[in-house]
């Protein structure tokens, strides 16, 4: 099992009304990187780790772990694979990978994905059965920077029976796992629901009271791990219009949430028109920032440049304007396959 995700970008959330809008955001937004590199010269230069899914542990994380720049691996766990069935968990997957790494005394950040942008939907098999949780998902589009992508899922935490479930799990986790692993983050808050199919009752303003809910419930559970939402854009907001990016990063800080992102995309106006400058003004306010080089990263070329980014502008730009202290790398990129550096 390979993980794929398309990045997202301005073609997932952006209306047609808010374009025009979103224009003029970018010229604000661009310097930040600039004024960053001055200001943090001399920054401890961010953690590496690799990500990967689960079930791609032993083909493509194994051959590279023991490299001693890499300090460990995210790996990405869908929901149905921790809960087959209703209340019976089965946590083996991850107990597996901690201890192959613990005895190569490197750590695991464990991200739990309830949300899919392509078949099939991994989700449990109750959930989406059971007319209490009425569909228990939605149906996604995926649009993004990089063209249309396949319909994907994304589990209906807006509907309270749903998200209670998902915690459900975040706790049994946190019983298991809270102290041993590195870090746990949920995905990121890019979605754009199929309006025209969904039956589960969406709207944006029931998604994002959802995820911060969710956020709130999973620092509440895991009090020696840190817990991470990722977060990127929201669906019906560009450029912070609905207060959803600015009350998500004052929560986070507030309440001792770590914050990160799919996506290290250097000056990428889609971006710096949303969660970056965030990002950039939260620097050192946020117990953790951890985010990822991602396999659709590796296909966007540099405003500047007109050319791939480069492992040192991911480093940089994560480091000096996004504040980042980890980075997981998709296992293809380029420079984990040639020799290690410290």
């Amino acid at each position: 099992m390979v993980t794929k995700r398309i990045a997202a970008s301005a073609g997932m959330l952006m209306t047609i009304t808010l374009t025009a809008a979103a224009g003029t955001a970018v010229a604000g937004c661009a310097p930040l990187s600039a004024r960053a590199a001055a200001a943090s010269a001399g920054a401890k230069p961010p953690t590496n780790y690799l990500y990967a899914s689960i079930g791609d542990f032993d083909a493509t994380v194994k051959p590279l772990i023991d490299r001693p720049d890499i300090a460990g691996v995210q790996l990405v766990v869908p929901w149905k694979a921790l809960e087959r069935k209703e209340d019976q968990y089965d946590f083996s997957s991850i107990d597996q990978a901690l201890t192959y790494l613990q005895a190569r005394h490197k750590k695991l950040f464990i991200q739990v994905q309830d949300r899919f942008f392509a078949p099939p939907t991994r989700l449990p098999g109750y959930l989406l059965a059971d007319p209490k949780y009425k569909g228990g998902a939605a149906p996604t589009k995926n649009e993004n920077g990089l063209g249309p992508g396949q319909p994907g899922t994304v589990a209906a935490q807006w509907n309270p029976e749903v998200r209670g479930r998902f915690q459900h799990l975040l706790k049994a986790l946190a019983q298991r796992f809270d102290g041993r692993l590195a870090g746990v983050n949920l995905p990121e808050t890019a979605t754009e629901v199929d309006l025209k199919k969904d039956r589960t009752g969406y709207s944006d303003d029931a998604y994002f009271s959802a995820e911060l809910a969710n956020m709130a419930y999973g620092k509440k559970v895991f009090t020696k791990t840190p817990f991470i939402q990722y977060v990127n854009f929201w669906p019906g907001e560009w450029n912070n219009s609905r207060k959803y990016m600015q009350r998500t990063f004052e929560f986070a800080a507030s309440h001792g949430i770590g914050l990160g992102g799919p996506d290290i995309l250097p000056d990428r106006p889609a971006q710096m028109q949303n969660s970056y400058p965030f990002f950039h003004k939260y620097r050192g306010k946020l117990p953790l920032v951890a985010m990822a080089v991602q396999e659709p990263d590796f296909q966007y070329k540099s405003p500047k440049t007109k050319k791939p980014y480069t492992r040192k502008e991911f480093i940089d730009f994560g480091k000096n304007t996004l504040g980042v202290d980890a980075i997981f790398w998709a296992t293809s990129a380029p420079w984990l396959h040639q020799p290690a550096t410290r």
